[in-house]
């Protein structure tokens, strides 16, 4: 049987590695399209924002903070009691 530990190593692995493709995809994508829009038009043609923009990174710095912090808060109360 797997052990929670590892079970959360992995699950945290897991969300890792779909959050870098996701990220690597778009990016890629943002990349093709500015590239196919000056190559093509030669124009100022108004790109889209890539899916982590300033306001997007931001926001989602936040978010995980605050999931973090929710997330491990009482494992960390309970540890600092016990002094570690």
């Amino acid at each position: 049987m797997i052990s929670l530990l590892t079970q959360e190593r992995l699950l945290g692995a897991s969300l890792g590695v779909v959050l870098t493709g996701v990220v690597a995809l778009e990016h890629r994508r943002y990349i093709h399209s500015s590239i196919s829009n000056n190559t093509l038009h030669h124009s100022q043609s108004q790109v889209r924002e890539p899916i982590f923009g300033k306001k997007s990174r931001s926001e989602f710095a936040h978010l995980w903070n605050k999931t973090v912090d929710q997330t491990f808060g009482p494992l960390i109360k309970s540890l600092s009691s016990r002094g570690w």
